[in-house]
């Protein structure tokens, strides 16, 4: 291994990495992958976004997530924990969709399937085995690796993508890392059988529940199995001084919108905690990296982006060093063009997730007006559109104007986002929206 020069070399077997190294692999590029994991292992963000499904086509992937049992998908539900009124959406109604449904999964079964595929694609994927170093030079890339069973060597490749998460080697190499401090969140969550659901296609969304300092998740994972978490300062959380188990059972029991669901429910898994905090980096390539997946930045749990983030970037990745490994002239160009293309996606979830910490976006997102086809440019970014249609940009720009607005203008009735026994609670100020 240690005299094979590689095309590329890929630090991370997730989404980002798997998905970079079967389109590479597949082209027959000469491609390694370095997990320090064995897979499967536990990982936390089970929701996918549609615009992830032409990926998954492309990657001939939608057979084995069949074979696997992962549950489609067919949108979502926002609930105030004031009151039983709440609004679904559904991915076939986003602005211009493209695709009615994506798939609920749980990670560990998912990214197995993944890194699996990238293995039958060609790629040299080496488990349980950590990148200690990385040396650039202007000609390769060399990384120190380390095997669980095969000890230290030296491998050469013309190009890395580090997909390797939060802790991104080239990240930390660089200091390239900037925190976002008003969205320092701490995520506290676990899997039930026998929480109730809806019938049909509502029993596969996902329910997002604002509280007013804190939001829950409901995902349907299997038939019988669901992922409940809660969201909130990581402040908060630290102040309570209670135990994870002991935080969650009151999270939940404090609201009805999700008392009634888990009445008869058993938890299956013990309770987790992840800190989501948020985070970007301030240059995502240089002469011989690229950075993917969480190794580029993590924004916020809410809204399911992350694997939508690292499925799109590990593509990109994976397209631009084609071209570039047959033409290095074009690496310049087309690294800057992958750094644009996932920084804007960054940036438009960013600006959703500012949204939504406000107690605004949920009161006028419960009371949707259709005008101007707001609420269906809503939901297509809500799907993972974040592409460059102006058609969706001024409708979004409509949408957080309102946003805004509703701070000083009840254009939508005011909720208290504080649960009272289940009874609907909101401060009403009749004022007709429109958005």
């Amino acid at each position: 291994m240690g005299n094979q020069l590689y095309d590329v070399a890929i630090v991370g077997g997730g989404p980002a990495g798997s998905t970079a190294a079967a389109l590479l692999g597949r082209t027959g590029r000469r491609v390694v992958v370095f997990e320090r994991d064995k897979f499967p292992r536990f990982h936390i963000g089970e929701s996918l976004l549609p615009f992830s499904m032409k990926a998954f086509t492309r990657l001939g992937l939608h057979e084995k997530f069949k074979a696997a049992g992962f549950m489609e998908k067919f949108g979502g539900e926002m609930y105030g924990a004031c009151g039983e009124e709440g609004v679904k959406f559904y991915f076939e109604d986003g602005f211009r969709s493209q695709t009615d449904r994506s798939y609920q999964v749980t990670r560990a079964e998912f990214d197995k399937v993944l890194l699996d595929h990238a293995a039958e694609n060609g790629a040299d994927v080496r488990e349980e085995t950590a990148v200690e170093k990385v040396d650039f030079s202007p000609d390769e890339v060399r990384l120190h690796v380390r095997g669980k069973t095969s000890g230290p060597a030296e491998v050469r490749a013309k190009y890395l993508i580090d997909a390797s998460g939060r802790n991104s080697i080239v990240s930390a190499m660089f200091k390239l890392k900037k925190t976002y401090q008003h969205l320092q969140k701490i995520s506290i969550f676990a899997h039930y059988a026998g929480v109730v659901r809806e019938q049909g296609r509502d029993g596969t969304l996902t329910r997002m529940v604002r509280a007013i300092d804190r939001w829950f998740w409901v995902i349907p994972l299997t038939e019988n199995r669901t992922s409940i978490g809660v969201v909130l300062d990581a402040a908060t959380y630290k102040n309570a001084k209670l135990s994870p188990e002991e935080f969650l059972d009151q999270a939940i029991a404090e609201q009805p919108l999700l008392t009634r669901r888990v009445a008869a429910a058993e938890r299956v898994t013990p309770v987790s905690v992840a800190a989501d905090f948020s985070y970007r980096n301030s240059r995502i390539v240089g002469d011989r990296w690229m950075l993917a997946g969480d190794s580029a930045g993590f924004i916020d749990p809410v809204f399911s982006s992350g694997v939508f983030l690292a499925v799109l970037a590990g593509e990109q990745a994976a397209d631009a060093l084609h071209i570039v490994l047959d033409d290095p002239s074009k690496r310049r160009r087309l690294f800057a063009h992958y750094s644009r293309s996932i920084n804007r996606a960054m940036d438009v979830y960013l600006r959703f997730v500012d949204a939504w910490y406000s107690k605004e976006f949920i009161e006028v997102f419960l009371h949707p007006q259709d005008r101007f086809q707001i609420p269906q440019a809503v939901n297509a970014v809500l799907g993972g559109n974040v592409g460059t249609s102006f058609a969706i940009r001024w409708r979004m720009s409509v949408f957080y104007f309102i946003v805004w607005l509703q701070k000083y203008v009840p254009l939508c009735p005011r909720r208290t986002l504080v649960p009272q026994n289940g009874n609907t609670a909101f401060i009403p100020e009749p004022a007709e929206a429109i958005s």
